[in-house]
Formats: structure tokens, C-alpha cells, sequence
């Protein structure tokens, strides 16, 4: 049987640990926190103090940085990147290859496109269809 963890050295020399998660085996930090019933497929990254809710699904390639929360039932799909300190909120949408930003706010419901951007900092709006909407 194989290790259940792996070693990664970060840009500043320091070595973190990543723990394999129950479910879909992908890469969770020492210090975040992935609820048992979350999806974290492999090739996926939990980095320390985010927070990953019951139901959520984390695809492939995808990366959660420090601090960012995921709410219950929310999806993060292939390639996309929450920044750190991010809110993304229950049962919301976070398309392929996007970029939330570091401290935005993605409200419950809502619906972030592939290839999306949203920046640093951003109290994203919706439609009655959860859409973001342009600023």
C-alpha cells in the first residue's frame, strides 16, 4: 500500500504536506480543513486554512489557495483557481480554467463561466439565473 501523503517543496524552500483525501484523492494541505463528504479529485490542491464544505466538488487541476472557503454543494471545475481568502457560496459554479481573486466574494447560487476573471477583492452580482453580471 502506498504512502497517504506527499511532500511538496514551495517557491521559498519550505517543504509542505499534502495529505491524499478520502475522497477522489486529491492533494490536501496540513492545516485546511475538507469535509468528508467534499469531492477532491485527484490533481486537485487544498493549500493550509482553506475550508472545503459537505457536497462541494473540487475537479481536477483545480487549486484552492490559503484561507479560501468553499461552501456546501458548490463546484470548482477543471483548471480553475480560487484565490486566497476567497468565498465562493453554497451550490455556486466556478467554470473551467477561471480565476477568482484573492478576498472576492462569490455568492450562493451563482454562476462563474469557463475562462472567467474575476478580480481581487470583487462582491460579484447575479442574475435571477445566478449569472454574474458585468460591472
Amino acid at each position: 500500500m502506498g504512502k497517504n501523503y506527499v511532500d511538496i517543496e514551495n517557491d521559498h524552500g519550505e517543504t509542505l504536506r499534502y495529505r491524499k483525501h478520502a475522497n477522489g484523492r486529491g492533494l490536501v494541505a496540513h492545516g485546511a480543513k475538507v469535509h468528508p463528504d467534499a469531492m477532491v479529485e485527484s490533481g486537485a490542491y487544498i493549500e493550509p486554512g482553506a475550508r472545503i464544505a459537505a457536497g462541494a466538488r473540487i475537479a481536477r487541476g483545480a487549486w484552492v489557495e490559503p484561507h479560501a472557503q468553499i461552501g456546501p454543494g458548490a463546484i470548482v471545475d477543471a483548471n480553475a483557481q480560487i484565490g486566497p481568502g476567497a468565498i465562493v457560496g453554497s451550490h455556486a459554479h466556478i467554470g473551467v480554467r477561471s480565476h477568482i481573486g484573492a478576498e472576492a466574494l462569490i455568492p450562493d447560487g451563482a454562476i462563474i463561466r469557463d475562462d472567467e476573471s474575476i478580480p481581487d477583492g470583487a462582491r460579484i452580482k447575479t442574475d435571477r439565473r445566478g449569472f454574474h453580471l458585468a460591472a
